[in-house]
């Protein structure tokens, strides 16, 4: 049986979610997820695997469709809301969806698509039916394909079973000490682990309070934080940069009563790309909070974190979660020593089954003992992980050395007149590879690049700093994230 769902049967009385200034408890939720259920049916006794495609506004919908897919015997595919619709009909027809789910804003978008080409278009509001039997479906059955796009080629659909998200939520509620009076803000997408996983997943596992903020705005953030309900928080390093710049802006009296609130919460953590230590420690002293950062991916969930209680060092990612194995070793897969670099191999119940359709890829992706390859690079040291980067483009091959990008990052953000930056690698017929770094600097700053350059040879050696830098108003959004494909870094340039 699907435990997540069963648990809802503990908490019945209990507030399961806020959205759009209305609650849910459990209870709607369960009779909800089971309507839906048999709906989807229609009078079949199992949908059998059935791909089920979703693009649905963050709330109660959402987590009653994703629950109904599942109740059903299906297999939930959720649609990124920024998607064109080239995007969304890759994934639609690469699934061989026999339906898709759109919320009110995003029916126009696929009502061409699917009437072409003969696939079901439903409301969430239409989806209900009162009587029917439901299938039991067991845990070892495909229950959600995210799709990833890694470095290169098309996306794949990474297909994870109900045993492998209850392994993934399941460790981390141990790891983080999730209990019924958590209460978390959902300001992340939901069609990626971090917020279905490690927000959502956990918060409803644990009986806990899920709110929803559809759209982000740092001062509603903050208002929602505020609350004296709320116990965690979790984002991405872009987030709290944001939010940080806000609360600068803001007086003193307002600073001090959100810093106050702030100061309350149990748990805060940063994931999703490598949080910068310069944003730690602003975050620490305007909250009180030291940021958990902690390591995962689509295909394994979360595999690596800070500890809840102890020690947090800045710039690395901890130690392996309860129940996951994590390995660091050469190009021949042999393990490495403390402090040696390597990539990072994981092991455990919440990796994921397959990539769909692709059984090469998946092969390709394992060591003949069952080791998932995850392609980053990372070093241990007294326990603890220290991610350098990502195989395929953190790590910059340039003039016959191996050099971290989000090492050369984290040293221009420590510099005064820059708002933020990413560094690239771009091919170089001299180098290998040309080492650019693409600098916003801050409002009224006066940033010289001979200044800078000068200032740089004094902080790294001197093959490790820029030979290009770039200055744009503003960075474009994809270029800070975990991965800043190369493409994108010859289109800004």
């Amino acid at each position: 049986m699907i435990q997540l769902i069963e648990r809802a049967s503990y908490y019945t009385n209990q507030l399961a979610i806020i959205a759009e200034g209305q609650t849910f408890t459990y209870q709607q939720l369960l009779e909800r997820s089971r309507s839906i259920a048999r709906y989807l049916l229609d009078g079949k006794a199992d949908l059998d695997g059935a791909r089920i495609v979703f693009m649905v506004t963050p709330g109660f919908d959402y987590v009653a469709i994703q629950w109904g897919i599942w109740l059903a015997g299906g297999v939930a595919v959720p649609l990124n809301p920024g998607s064109p619709i080239v995007v969304s009909a890759y994934v639609i027809a690469d699934t061989a969806a026999e339906m898709v789910i759109a919320s009110v804003p995003y029916q126009d978008l696929f009502h061409d698509y699917c009437g072409s080409q003969g696939i079901a278009l439903k409301e969430p509001v239409a989806l209900d039916s009162p009587m029917g039997e439901l299938p039991t479906v067991e845990v070892y059955r495909n229950a959600m394909i995210l799709y990833t796009s890694g470095t290169t080629g098309k996306p794949k659909g990474v297909v994870t079973t109900h045993i492998n998200i209850q392994s993934q939520i399941t460790s981390l509620v141990q790891a983080w000490d999730w209990s019924a009076n958590d209460h978390i803000l959902n300001v992340l997408p939901l069609h990626h682990v971090h917020g279905i996983i490690n927000v959502l997943g956990c918060a409803l596992w644990s009986g806990a309070t899920c709110e929803f903020l559809n759209k982000f705005d740092s001062k509603n953030v903050f208002e929602i934080l505020s609350k004296e309900s709320m116990t965690l928080f979790m984002a991405v390093p872009t987030i709290y940069h944001q939010l940080i710049q806000y609360w600068e802006s803001l007086a003193d009296i307002d600073r001090k009563r959100i810093s106050m609130a702030l100061s309350k919460l149990r748990l805060m953590v940063s994931g999703s790309a490598a949080l910068p230590v310069s944003v730690l420690e602003k975050w620490k002293a305007l909250s009180g909070q030291t940021l958990l950062e902690r390591y995962g991916m689509t295909e394994i969930g979360m595999a690596i974190s800070n500890p809840y209680v102890g020690t947090r060092r800045p710039g690395y990612i901890g130690a392996a979660l309860p129940g996951v194995k994590v390995r660091i070793v050469d190009e021949q897969f042999k393990d490495l020593i403390d402090e040696a670099q390597g990539e990072i191999l994981v092991k455990g119940p919440g990796v994921f089954k397959e990539y769909w359709g692709l059984p090469e890829a998946t092969k390709d992706s394992f060591t003949l003992d069952g080791w998932f390859k995850t392609g980053d690079i990372a070093f241990s040291k007294n326990g603890d992980y220290k991610i350098v980067g990502r195989s395929s483009v953190d790590i910059i091959k340039s003039g016959g050395y191996k050099i971290s990008a989000l090492e050369i990052e984290e040293v221009l953000r420590s510099y005064g007149e820059i708002a933020d930056c990413a560094v690239l690698g771009l091919p170089n017929e001299e180098w290998g590879e040309l080492i650019v770094a693409v600098i916003v600097p801050k409002r009224d700053a006066s940033l010289k690049e001979k200044k800078l350059d000068e200032w740089m040879r004094t902080q790294l050696p001197k093959y490790k700093i820029p030979r290009t830098y770039l200055f744009l108003k503003e960075l474009p959004r994809n270029a800070m994230g975990k991965v800043v494909k190369k493409e994108l870094a010859k289109s800004i340039l």
